[in-house]
């Protein structure tokens, strides 16, 4: 089986790939937020540029994942304060597609179910939803796969069901949570080109702990460390994702990253930030 394959696109305005969601930039500035009174951010800030990929590695538990929740609106509560802003002056809300570390399929839904989770719950499902739900999921290598339930899928079909679920939202800002991290290193670059190839124009900010990974598809690359944490300049590889794992170009710079996470580790104190987020759709109206 052709593990991506790419069918005819569905003439439909609800087929997320032809008629994709335009990147959204975005600032957060201000973020504060405290677990049992040790603060975890005190005045972090972070910029997403429009149709780019950011991606963001640091320490277990220097909170990566909560960053991601925060900006996701799932970090509630007086405990977490954060002034979010867009290039287009309009919230957020609504506009945010969260693919968290666990996939968190529906063990007795279809593929093509889970895949269309979030239109099912907003009762917004219709056959051309589903039409474009299927021809995502053979772009992904699914097609045959349909009527499975995730029991009799693979990890990395599993992630790839959880893709296509994420990009079914078509929101201009993808959250991404260790996407890749249970897969084996083949499969792993196979779908790093995958998702570079979808998320192409998208705003995406990228949670990783794997160096090349974070240079292949970033287009920015910070390193989140210390406590209250705080954000590294980023490292900015040349070039359009994916790049080649072999360039030495890209060695280079993941030498220097390499050092970067070093450093960042031995001031790295455990905690309770860096948790998996649960989260399968998006803010403001996805899949909860």
């Amino acid at each position: 089986m052709t593990v991506f394959s790419r069918p005819p696109r569905v003439d439909s305005p609800l087929d997320p790939l032809s008629t994709p969601a335009a990147g959204l930039g975005v600032t957060m500035t201000g973020a504060r937020l405290a677990y049992d009174g040790q603060p975890l951010f005190d005045g972090l800030s972070l910029t997403l540029p429009a149709g780019r990929v950011t991606a963001l590695l640091g320490p277990s538990g220097v909170g990566k994942s909560t960053l991601l929740r925060l900006l996701a609106g799932l970090e509630d509560g007086a405990h977490a304060q954060a002034t979010i802003t867009t290039d287009d002056g309009r919230p957020l809300t609504g506009r945010v597609a969260h693919m968290a570390q666990r996939d968190s399929l529906l063990p007795w839904a279809s593929v093509l179910d889970n895949a269309t989770l979030g239109a099912r719950l907003r009762g917004t499902l219709t056959e051309e939803t589903r039409a474009a739900a299927r021809a995502l999921l053979a772009r992904v290598g699914l097609g045959d796969r349909l009527a499975d339930r995730p029991a009799a899928l693979s990890g990395g079909m599993r992630q790839r069901v959880a893709l296509a679920r994420a990009l079914m939202e078509d929101r201009p800002l993808i959250l991404m949570d260790e996407p890749f991290s249970a897969l084996d290193a083949l499969t792993r670059l196979r779908l790093q080109d995958l998702t570079a190839h979808l998320l192409t124009g998208r705003t995406v900010l990228l949670v990783t702990h794997d160096p090349l990974e974070a240079l292949r598809l970033g287009h920015r690359v910070h390193v989140l460390h210390g406590r209250p944490a705080t954000l590294d300049a980023p490292l900015e590889p040349a070039g359009p994702p994916p790049r080649d794992p072999a360039d030495p170009a890209l060695l280079a710079l993941q030498a220097d990253l390499l050092r970067r996470l070093t450093g960042a580790a031995h001031g790295a104190g455990d905690g309770a930030g860096d948790g998996a987020g649960d989260g399968v759709g998006d803010t403001g109206g996805g899949a909860p």
